[in-house]
C-alpha cells in the first residue's frame, strides 16, 4: 500500500530524474533557475495527479515545493525537447525491472484512448481519417483516436507500450511490435493474440512463450489448470489498465497529435515509476 504524500513522491521522482540527468548529461547549464530534471518532475507530476494539465502542476510545485515557475508555453517547448531523454529514462528503468522480475511472466493487451467523443468526430483537427476509428470490445462502443498497447508484469508495472491508430487489431499490433522481454519469458494475452505462425516464430527466433488465452476451438487446447492460471494472470492488466485510464481525463488538451502522444507515454511512465 503506498502512503507516500505528494511532497515524498515528488522528492523521490526529481531525486532519480535529476541523478540519472547528471550520469548522461553532466553539462547542464547551471544558471536556469528551472532545470531540465524540474521540467521533467513536472510533466511526470502533472499526469499523475492532475490529469496531464501542466499549468495546474506548475502552480503546485512553484506554491508547495520551492520550483520556480515559468510560463507554461515554455514549460511546453522544454519538454518536448527532452522527449527523448524523457523516453531513455522509461527504457532505463523498464529494463531494470524486467531484470528484477524473477517470474519473467508478462501480459500484453491493449485499450484506447479516444480524441474526441463520436459526435464531434466531423469538427476534431486533432486527427482525421477513418484509420483513426476503432472498436473497443469491452464496451461494445466505436471510438475515434489510438490504440495503446502495454506490456506489463505480472505485478501490472509497465514495462513496454506501443501506439497505434484506433483501427489496427491487437494481433496486428503485436506484428508490429519488437517485443523487448529477456529470454525464455512467458507473454499472457487474451483471445485476441491467437496465432500459431506468431507464437511459432516468437518462440524460435526471441525464446519468449505467447501464452494467450485459448479460443474454444483453438487446435492448441491448454490444460484445465492452464486455463485457470491465464484467467488468473489476465486479471492483473485490467487492474492496470484502470490505474491508468483514471489518471487520464476526459479529454486531452494538446494542440497536434505529437503533443498528444507525449501526454499518453507521461501517463504510462507516471504508472511505471509511481
Amino acid at each position: 500500500m503506498q502512503t507516500e504524500t505528494l511532497s515524498e513522491k515528488t522528492l523521490i521522482i526529481y531525486c532519480f530524474v535529476d541523478d540519472f540527468l547528471k550520469k548522461i548529461k553532466p553539462s547542464d547549464d547551471k544558471q536556469r533557475r528551472f532545470t531540465d530534471a524540474q521540467v521533467i518532475t513536472t510533466a511526470i507530476i502533472a499526469a499523475k495527479k492532475f490529469y496531464g494539465n501542466y499549468a495546474s502542476a506548475l502552480d503546485f510545485l512553484a506554491s508547495y515545493e520551492g520550483f520556480y515557475r515559468i510560463d507554461r508555453a515554455v514549460f511546453s517547448m522544454r519538454l518536448k525537447r527532452l522527449e527523448a531523454t524523457i523516453r531513455l529514462i522509461f527504457n532505463h528503468l523498464c529494463q531494470t525491472i524486467k531484470e528484477l522480475n524473477l517470474s519473467q511472466e508478462y501480459i500484453i493487451d491493449t485499450f484506447p484512448v479516444s480524441g474526441c467523443r463520436n459526435i464531434r468526430i466531423h469538427y476534431c483537427r486533432l486527427i482525421q481519417g477513418e484509420p483513426y476509428r476503432g472498436y473497443n470490445v469491452c464496451k461494445k462502443e466505436y471510438f475515434y483516436g489510438f490504440k495503446v498497447q502495454v506490456i506489463t508484469t505480472k505485478e501490472g508495472v509497465p514495462v513496454q507500450f506501443d501506439i497505434f491508430c484506433g483501427e489496427t487489431s491487437d494481433i496486428t499490433a503485436l506484428q508490429s511490435t519488437q517485443v523487448n522481454l529477456p529470454k525464455n519469458s512467458q507473454l499472457f494475452g487474451d483471445k485476441a493474440y491467437n496465432d500459431y505462425e506468431i507464437e511459432d516464430f516468437m518462440y524460435e527466433c526471441d525464446e519468449i512463450m505467447l501464452r494467450p488465452i485459448r479460443k474454444s476451438n483453438s487446435k492448441r487446447k491448454d490444460f484445465p489448470y492452464e486455463v485457470a492460471y491465464k484467467k488468473m494472470i489476465r486479471k492483473q492488466i485490467e487492474n492496470s489498465f484502470t490505474q491508468i485510464t483514471d489518471l487520464l481525463p476526459k479529454h486531452i488538451h494538446a494542440t497536434n497529435i505529437e503533443a498528444f502522444l507525449l501526454k499518453i507515454f507521461l501517463f504510462v511512465l507516471a504508472c511505471t515509476i509511481l
